[in-house]
């Protein structure tokens, strides 16, 4: 049988390129995420994702001192969430999420929705500063949940598909 995490990180990522993602960390007492268009599975082995953020928000400061966060791939009838993490101004995660399942990773203690196609927990390896955007690669820890049932939400020129 195989490594359980790799079987898991695989269900998640199979035939995912890029997508729509919330992501999230705690830092501190607050919990912080936003809506990330570019994410991906960049190795199998070990399992690595790859998420890009603009490299002037609030939240590539605080990933650039928290390595540990999770990222749940959205599905196509999770627009809404999209947009509450995507808006400018937006209050706490805990608030975004106050009205929907979710818990929090055991590993990286971000809050993660419970309804999503997959969320797994990540610690970044690798950060590197890329025109407006930073790019986080990051192994992934855990693979917190993954469905099968669901088709992920992605945003092709400005429109959520």
């Amino acid at each position: 049988m195989g490594d359980p995490l790799n079987t898991g990180f695989a269900e998640a990522v199979a035939g995912f390129a890029t997508g729509v993602v919330v992501l999230t960390v705690r830092d501190g007492r607050d919990d912080l995420g936003t809506t990330v268009t570019s994410f991906m599975s960049v190795s199998l082995d070990p399992p690595m994702v790859l998420a890009s953020v603009s490299t002037t928000s609030y939240l590539t400061e605080v990933l650039t001192r928290q390595p540990r966060w999770a990222a749940t791939i959205l599905s196509a009838n999770q627009r809404a969430l999209a947009g509450r993490f995507a808006s400018e101004g937006r209050p706490s995660a805990r608030i975004l999420l106050a009205s929907l399942p979710h818990h929090r990773g055991e590993h990286s203690d971000a809050l993660i929705p419970e309804t999503g196609v997959a969320a797994l927990e990540c610690e970044t390896r690798h950060i590197l500063e890329s025109g407006d955007h930073t790019l986080f690669t990051a192994e992934a820890l855990a693979t917190d949940y993954t469905t099968r049932d669901q088709e992920p939400l992605i945003r092709v020129n400005r429109r959520y598909l």
